[in-house]
């Protein structure tokens, strides 16, 4: 196992250099840049703030600087557009909140989307099968950006049950972590239905019930443990997504995050915090993948890793 994740983690590396690389060309490949407003910065500021930054030096030049503050110093400079703050203090700052919201919608999906395909697939063909069928291709078929207002509007303008913007209140946190929880919910849901259908079939769960086990121990000890192993995998992959997924969400729902941070940067060219925030985030969803491939050995014995 250690020679596994050891091999893992270097691997790690070239994928995190390959983001690096294509992040930065798409960043100098792009129209426009920081300087650009709608009243035209004098020639003689542009050169300066060129000068400050480095962007007067050859792009080569710039590639290699600021990898090297990365590697070296952890340092991701300075932001373009926030004065007097780095983009390290602003994932600080930040990051955090993207990453409560991301875990938050994550154990709500997957307790409904896992507890929606246990009865599914327990209840096959019948009316509570068709219900729970029909919630998961609904979540799957309707995007973020409807689900979001369409929530406001029933919760918070015509129930006035819940506030529809800010963070730091529990009833504040309920209206976007709802938003961001129906698609892991509606994909678990799919999933772990056809995992329990295959697996309660398999030999060993009629051998289980032949010995008199209780129904309950059958489908929780036996059933429900093998059936997550394909469930992890999309889990895992939707962990990641979750919370590097969430700009809209934050953006609607006036979220303190990373995420509408990182729209913000967008906007503004603010390419020191576009980088970071990129290989914050990719660096996320590649340990989630690490993590989710350790997972396996604990819920399948049969699996070993050398």
């Amino acid at each position: 196992m250690s020679r596994y994740l050891v091999r893992r983690v270097l691997l790690l590396v070239p994928v995190w250099l390959a983001v690096y690389t294509l992040t930065f060309a798409l960043m100098q490949a792009t129209p426009g840049g920081p300087w650009d407003r709608e009243k035209p910065v004098p020639r003689e500021v542009r050169e300066a703030l060129d000068r400050k930054y480095g962007l007067d030096r050859p792009v080569w030049e710039q590639y290699v600087d600021y990898l090297v503050g990365i590697v070296t110093r952890f340092d991701f400079g300075p932001s373009y557009t926030s004065r007097g703050r780095t983009v390290n203090d602003i994932i600080g700052d930040f990051f955090p909140v993207s990453l409560t919201l991301g875990l938050l919608a994550m154990a709500v999906g997957t307790v409904v989307g896992v507890a929606l395909g246990v009865i599914s697939a327990l209840r096959h063909n019948t009316w509570v099968d068709y219900l729970a069928m029909t919630f998961a291709i609904g979540g799957v078929s309707v995007p973020a950006f409807v689900i979001g207002p369409l929530l406001v509007i029933i919760f918070a303008l015509e129930l006035g049950w819940l506030p529809t913007q800010g963070w730091g209140r529990p009833e504040q946190a309920v209206l976007p972590v709802l938003t961001l929880a129906l698609l892991p919910a509606a994909l678990l849901a799919r999933y772990t239905r056809a995992a329990m259908l295959e697996v309660l079939r398999a030999d060993y769960i009629r051998t289980a019930r032949a010995k008199g086990l209780p129904p309950r121990l059958v489908i929780l000890r036996h059933a429900l443990r093998n059936a997550l192993v394909p469930v992890v995998t999309v889990a895992g992959v939707l962990l990641g997504t979750v919370i590097t997924g969430s700009f809209y969400v934050e953006l609607v729902f006036n979220v303190p995050g990373l995420g509408r941070y990182f729209v913000t940067a967008v906007t503004n060219r603010d390419y020191p915090v576009l980088m970071g925030v990129t290989l914050l985030f990719s660096t996320a969803v590649a340990v989630m993948n690490l993590v989710v491939d350790l997972a396996y050995a604990y819920l399948d014995p049969r699996i070993r890793y050398d």
